[in-house]
């Protein structure tokens, strides 16, 4: 009975040393010189090299002066992160929605449904241009800047990939807007 059990352990550590050891090593290795930025969490740092975040996770912003990102059925926590799984009749799930609509609203204008509804991960950190544009009266109103400036900068931060609709950060847009003052 020793005889097989004696491979058998050998073998089991060989393979915990090469897979749960080498591979690991060798692939953190070559993420770190190959993707760097992208291996440390693609953080966005200020002017004074402080990090305000990541490019690739939403962050909370509240109040009138800010662009807001999608709503997050997490919290905007990463380790919860997850949709709500919420029915669209589900009582809870409609009335988070008029709540955030009626948060949201402007102008008595129909709220997009980027403002409104969670991604699939609750951490999205984009929206479409026209969501983003949305928030402009709101936060022109709040700043006492004009809409004109804000519709700019929205745009000079849409990114247009080459598959799939345009896009803004929600992180890079609100930099922009406290670097404006």
């Amino acid at each position: 009975m020793l005889k097989h059990i004696r491979p058998a352990l050998g073998a089991l550590a060989m393979l915990t040393l090469i897979t749960g050891v080498a591979y690991p090593l060798a692939v953190t290795a070559i993420a770190q010189v190959a993707f760097h930025e992208q291996a440390n969490g693609s953080l966005v740092r200020d002017e004074q090299g402080k990090v305000r975040g990541s490019a690739l996770i939403a962050q909370k912003f509240e109040g009138a002066e800010w662009f807001h990102s999608r709503p997050s059925a997490s919290d905007f926590a990463t380790v919860a992160s997850a949709a709500s799984n919420l029915a669209p009749g589900n009582p809870t799930l409609v009335a988070r929605i008029g709540k955030d609509s009626a948060a949201e609203a402007v102008n008595g204008q129909p709220v997009p449904q980027a403002l409104v509804t969670t991604s699939a991960s609750g951490l999205d950190p984009q929206l479409p241009p026209a969501a983003a544009l949305y928030q402009v009266p709101r936060i022109a109103a709040a700043r006492k800047l004009p809409a004109a400036t804000l519709e700019r900068l929205v745009e000079a931060h849409t990114e247009r990939p080459l598959v799939g609709p345009a896009v803004v950060n929600v992180l890079a847009l609100n930099m922009a807007l406290a670097a404006l003052h």
